[in-house]
C-alpha cells in the first residue's frame, strides 16, 4: 500500500511538470498549421489523392485483381497469363475486356474481381461500340480521348506523374538553391558579387530554346526533363536563402561561434541554416506548383514526357484539338486547377504557421 501510494504521489507531481513543459518548435508550427483549417484540409485531400494515384492499379486497371477459373486462382495484376489459360485459342496475353474471356469467367464456379474502373492509362478497348472520342458513360466515367483511352484513368495516373515530378524537381532545386544561397550569403564580399553575376548570366539563358534543342537531340524521358529543369529551377530559392544568410550572419550567436573557433561548415550547418529555413519551407509548395505547371506546359507543347505516359498537358492538347469533345478539356482543367489550389492553400497556411506574429494575431482575434 505504501509503495502504491508513493507511486501515485510521484505521478501526481510529474503531471504538472509535464503540463508546464514547452512544446518543441516543430510541434508549435504544426499546431499553428492545424489552426489554418483551409490549408490543413487541403493537405489531407492532397495526400489522399496522391496515395490513391500511387495505388491506381488496384482500382483502375484493365486486369482483374483475382480470377478463379477451373478451380485455380490467378492474379493477373502480378503475372501475365496467356489467353489459352482461360480457354482461348491463341498463346498471346489475355485481353480481359474481350467478351469471350468475360463469358468464360461467368461460368458456374468461376469468377473475376475487377477494379472499379476497368481501364489502365494506355488501355485501348477494341470491343467498344462508341466512336472515339466517346462522351462519359457508365463504362467510361469521364469518356475517352481521341485514341480511345479512358480519360479518368489517364487523369488518375497523370496526377501521380505530375506530383512525383514536382516532388523530385523541388527536392533537387531546394538542395542546389540552399547550397548556392548559403555560400553567397555567408561569405559575402567578392564571393557574393561573383556568384550573383554568374547567376544573372545563367538566368538569362533561353530555357525554352534549350529544352527544344535537347529534346531534338536526345530521346524524351522523365529523367531528361528533371535534369534540364533542375538547371534553372533553383535560382529563385537561392535568392531567398542568400538574403536570410546575409541577415543571420551578423547575429551575435554567429559571431560567438566564430570566436569559439568553429569551422565555417559547423557554423553554417548548426547555427545559420536552421535559423534561415523559414522562407525555404514557405517556398516549397509554390515551387512545386511551378514545377507541375512547367511539366504541363511542356507536355502541351509536345516537349514533355514521351507517349504513352499519362500527362495533364497532353490531355489539354487533345482537348484543344477536339473542341467538340468538351469532357477532355473540362475534366483535365478541373484536376489541374484543384491541384494548384490545394498547393496554394497549403503554402499560405504554412506561411502563416511559420510567422508567429500572424498566428498570434489570429488566435487573439479568435478569442475576442
Amino acid at each position: 500500500m505504501n509503495r502504491a501510494r508513493l507511486c501515485a504521489d510521484a505521478a501526481a507531481r510529474t503531471e504538472p511538470a509535464r503540463a508546464l513543459m514547452s512544446p518543441s518548435p516543430a510541434r508549435r508550427v504544426w499546431r499553428r498549421f492545424r489552426q489554418q483549417r483551409l490549408g490543413y484540409w487541403s493537405l489531407i485531400i492532397f495526400v489522399v489523392a496522391f496515395a490513391a494515384s500511387l495505388v491506381g492499379p488496384l482500382w483502375s486497371n484493365d486486369k482483374p485483381v483475382v480470377v478463379r477459373y477451373d478451380g485455380h486462382l490467378y492474379f493477373p495484376l502480378v503475372k501475365t497469363y496467356a489467353e489459352t489459360t482461360f480457354g482461348g485459342d491463341f498463346p498471346t496475353p489475355a485481353d480481359y475486356l474481350d467478351p469471350y474471356i468475360r463469358h468464360r469467367f461467368d461460368a458456374p464456379g468461376n469468377f473475376a474481381l475487377y477494379p472499379p474502373n476497368h481501364y489502365y492509362y494506355d488501355t485501348l478497348n477494341y470491343f467498344s461500340k462508341a466512336p472515339n472520342p466517346a462522351p462519359p458513360s457508365r463504362e467510361n466515367w469521364l469518356g475517352t480521348d481521341d485514341r480511345g483511352r479512358d480519360v479518368f484513368a489517364r487523369l488518375l495516373y497523370g496526377f501521380g506523374v505530375s506530383v512525383v515530378f514536382g516532388l523530385v524537381l523541388t527536392v533537387i532545386s531546394t538542395i542546389v538553391g540552399i547550397a548556392a544561397g548559403a555560400v553567397q550569403g555567408y561569405f559575402g564580399g567578392r564571393t557574393d558579387i561573383v556568384g550573383q553575376r554568374l547567376i544573372e548570366v545563367w538566368n538569362a539563358m533561353p530555357q525554352l530554346y534549350l529544352l527544344i534543342i535537347f529534346s531534338s537531340i536526345f530521346e524524351r524521358s522523365f529523367a531528361l526533363l528533371i535534369v534540364l529543369l533542375s538547371l534553372f529551377n533553383w535560382i529563385g530559392l537561392s535568392d531567398y536563402v542568400r538574403a536570410e544568410f546575409l541577415r543571420t550572419r551578423q547575429q551575435d550567436y554567429v559571431r560567438a561561434a566564430r570566436a569559439m573557433g568553429l569551422s565555417h561548415r559547423q557554423i553554417i550547418w548548426r547555427h545559420v541554416l536552421p535559423n534561415s529555413l523559414t522562407p525555404v519551407i514557405t517556398f516549397l509548395p509554390f515551387s512545386m506548383s511551378s514545377a507541375i505547371l512547367a511539366l504541363t506546359s511542356l507536355d502541351f507543347l509536345g516537349l514533355g514526357v514521351p507517349p504513352p505516359t499519362p500527362s495533364l498537358g497532353e490531355l489539354l492538347a487533345q482537348g484543344k484539338a477536339n473542341l467538340d469533345a468538351w469532357w477532355i478539356s473540362v475534366s483535365t482543367f478541373g484536376v489541374l486547377v484543384a491541384m494548384l489550389l490545394l498547393l496554394t492553400f497549403m503554402g499560405d497556411a504554412l506561411r502563416n504557421a511559420l510567422d508567429t506574429r500572424i498566428s498570434d494575431a489570429m488566435r487573439a482575434g479568435g478569442r475576442q
